[in-house]
């Protein structure tokens, strides 16, 4: 990994939790803002792999831990954020741009996942004293937003990390 994919990637992480913690909390519904920082995740997953996703993941999640108002056990987001970056990273393929609908279907499906392993660490944890039905109010919730802000967020970091890719010399076979 070179020093300046990492730098952005960094600064796109930076940007994303600032905008998550400052801006979205007051168009929360019942509480529930979008995870910026978990389509930060999914967007290099999808265009670098799932190895860079999940270094990127971890530590996205420590800054997600960390930055306030941190109101769980350190380290939740990050195990949630590396789950999330190696199981999206993996439906990358080689030299293949995804179809808009591959894109939604694989951030749906890291929203479930990442929101789910959050509040079952803190389930397990003894942080959230939720009944099960409203936990899944919950994540249906961040699924939707995540969804709802696909469009718009993962072309332009897509579009970034693509740039950001060295181009391949084709062998001529």
């Amino acid at each position: 990994m070179n020093v300046v994919r990492a730098l952005v990637a960094l600064a796109a992480v930076l940007v994303a939790l600032v905008l998550q913690v400052t801006v979205f909390p007051q168009p929360a519904w019942y509480g529930v803002v979008p995870n910026l920082v978990l389509l930060v995740v999914v967007a290099a997953a999808l265009t670098r792999g799932a190895q860079f996703a999940a270094v990127l993941g971890f530590v996205a999640g420590v800054l997600l831990d960390l930055a306030p108002p941190a109101d769980h056990v350190a380290g939740q987001w990050a195990l949630a954020l590396v789950l999330v970056g190696y199981v999206a990273g993996r439906m990358q393929q080689q030299e293949v741009r995804p179809a808009a609908t591959a894109v939604v279907a694989t951030v749906a499906a890291s929203s479930f996942v990442g929101t789910s392993v959050f509040a079952l660490l803190g389930i397990v944890l003894g942080e959230i004293s939720m009944d099960v039905s409203s936990l899944l109010g919950v994540i249906a919730l961040s699924v939707l937003w995540d969804v709802l802000l696909t469009p718009f967020v993962l072309p332009l970091l897509m579009g970034m990390f693509r740039r950001l890719e060295p181009e391949r010399e084709r062998v001529p076979a």
